[in-house]
């Protein structure tokens, strides 16, 4: 048995420094989120700038993030670092939206096509916030393209029928997306009648004569 002890702090060694990796990937992983929640406000205000600065650290740290659990892939595939990876997606495939750039690839992010997924729901569902602000503003009718992108994202990813365990669970994901895609429509819908309707009364008093009207 005088074998066994080399082998047991072999072991050991390779453990520990896995550990580190794992502590270290679970900072980044928030840190990333942290980075990406910070360009997603930024593009709600419409702080351009501010939000594609955020994207761009957000990117550089998903980098660094990736290239340490380069050894590890079954850490690179774990929950929180899919997660973290997801975010990077969604908040790129916002800024894209609603800047009309094109939409960057999971290629081009650098991220699994199962997070890129997921993140694409996710960024659609965002867009729900940009319409509901220009119903606010009595800009009903340029929210309907943010509408239409939402229901062509919907209308891609709802043909993706593969395991859960190979789309990060994307079909739930969808569903999401399908309910916010619905309740949206709906509002949007409402207020664009509330519009036509309150364009018809001004049009039919400035027609009819009311008593008492000079």
């Amino acid at each position: 048995m005088s074998e066994l002890a080399p082998i047991i702090e072999a072991i050991r060694d390779e453990l520990t420094a896995k550990n580190q990796v794992r502590d270290l990937t679970l900072n980044r992983s928030r840190e990333l989120i942290r980075f990406c929640a910070l360009s997603i406000r930024a593009i709600h205000r419409h702080e351009w700038a501010e939000a594609a600065a955020g994207l761009e650290t957000a990117r550089q740290a998903a980098a660094v993030m990736a290239a340490d659990l380069s050894a590890y892939a079954d850490m690179y595939e774990a929950g929180y670092t899919q997660d973290a990876l997801k975010e990077l997606a969604e908040a790129h495939l916002l800024y894209a939206f609603v800047r009309g750039e094109p939409l960057p690839g999971p290629a081009d992010l650098g991220i699994p096509s199962a997070a890129y997924l997921n993140g694409l729901a996710e960024a659609a569902s965002e867009l729900r916030r940009f319409v509901l602000d220009l119903i606010r503003l009595g800009r009903t009718r340029e929210a309907e393209p943010y509408l239409d992108q939402m229901d062509e994202v919907y209308s891609h990813l709802v043909t993706m029928d593969f395991p859960d365990a190979l789309t990060g669970g994307l079909r739930r994901t969808t569903d999401a997306l399908r309910g916010v895609l619905e309740r949206t429509r709906g509002d949007l819908t409402v207020a664009v009648r509330q519009e036509e309707l309150e364009a018809a009364l001004r049009a039919f008093e400035a027609r009819v004569p009311w008593p008492g009207r000079v």
